[in-house]
């Protein structure tokens, strides 16, 4: 297969992580004779410094015109939510969403046997947790009408939802959970807002042609305590935008670390795909951001073009990185090993398992051999 992807590094920690990924699925190209090629272009902080624009016309028309995109992180903190500027790193990428009609976030939470004890929460709530956030990303009140007075003292965002938005990702939810567990839980507010009570409407009415699949229904504020206390018994959670940017980040406490969960942004014709975790600015070029949630974004758009087996290999190689402690400081405070090591010896496995870098031995104690 022949695929050409638009690599959007973006800000802070973005082109390192992104690197990694790159360094995976050019080992899985040799390995099963695919050809991934590679294009790079500016969004977020760093398209602002060099066009003025978060989105620049050239970054847009490349992931028009490829077949995935493979996104970093996008923000700087003088661009934070003080600051003047009129242009931010985020409406890149809000933009970017809206112009290539993404309006599906698929957010997998599973975690990592071996790295069960990094979790704040105790071992038998999250061991054998495994599900996974629809959120819609292409409406509600971070697309729809925005008003403040001239004083600056009232302020309202709409929120807003038609029924296709919601029609839309919801037969996703529910096709997904026909291959899992078989059952949708549909996270509103619809106590209270108008909006949720079309979602609650609308979902109901699409389970019908899902008899295999069992609905069911939470408050976000309950969803919200439940998994924490209960994250075992989801499969597929469905729910919208605010309340599905909220919920997938509070959900990353299962795995340990934000720096190991991955995500897909679909539409009808495009997909992007990206790390959850932020730009983290004060970890810029210093070899410590872990890569693992890149990687693993990498081994989703795999996927996602049906290359199940070649997804596997990457899974696989990062259960043996994290079987062997050949991780960032943020699995394991006493690692040697940094972004690129983890990167490097990831695509090594995936190249010839049997053929590694370092000296297996000295990594079960800690001690960095590479060479």
């Amino acid at each position: 297969m022949n695929l050409k992807i638009a690599v959007l590094s973006g800000d802070g920690i973005g082109p390192e992580v992104i690197l990694q990924a790159k360094k995976a699925l050019y080992a899985i190209g040799v390995v099963f004779d695919h050809e991934f090629v590679f294009e790079d272009a500016l969004i977020g902080a760093i398209a602002i410094e060099k066009t003025g624009n978060p989105l620049p016309e050239q970054t847009l028309n490349l992931c028009l015109n490829t077949d995935a995109i493979l996104f970093g992180a996008v923000d700087d903190s003088k661009y934070d939510t003080h600051s003047d500027s009129k242009s931010r790193p985020i409406q890149g990428l809000l933009k970017l969403r809206q112009a290539l009609g993404l309006y599906a976030n698929i957010r997998p939470i599973k975690p990592y046997n071996d790295l069960l004890d990094l979790s704040p929460l105790k071992r038998k709530i999250i061991e054998g947790a495994d599900f996974i956030i629809f959120r819609e990303i292409s409406g509600g009140s971070y697309f729809s009408e925005k008003k403040i007075n001239e004083q600056g003292t009232l302020a309202s965002d709409l929120c807003e939802y038609s029924e296709e938005e919601i029609i839309r990702i919801s037969h996703l939810a529910f096709r997904t959970a026909q291959k899992r567990k078989k059952k949708v839980t549909l996270v509103d507010k619809a106590s209270i807002l108008e909006t949720s009570r079309l979602w609650r409407k609308v979902v109901t009415e699409i389970a019908e042609g899902y008899p295999d699949v069992t609905l069911d229904f939470l408050f976000v504020d309950n969803a919200a305590m439940q998994i924490i206390i209960n994250p075992k018994q989801f499969d597929v959670i469905l729910t919208e935008n605010l309340f599905g940017d909220i919920l997938s980040d509070e959900a990353s406490v299962i795995t340990g670390s934000i720096g190991l969960l991955p995500s897909a942004s679909l539409g009808n014709s495009n997909a992007l795909f990206e790390p959850i975790h932020g730009s983290y600015p004060e970890a810029k070029r210093k070899n410590i951001a872990n890569p693992i949630a890149s990687i693993v974004s990498a081994a989703m758009l795999l996927e996602h073009f049906g290359l199940h087996i070649e997804s596997q290999k990457v899974y696989e190689a990062v259960h043996k990185a994290i079987e062997l402690n050949v991780v960032t400081a943020d699995l394991n405070p006493y690692s040697k090993f940094g972004t690129n090591e983890v990167g490097d010896f990831i695509s090594n496995y995936i190249l010839s398992k049997d053929d590694l870098y370092f000296k297996s031995d000295n990594v079960y104690i800690g001690q960095s051999t590479i060479v």
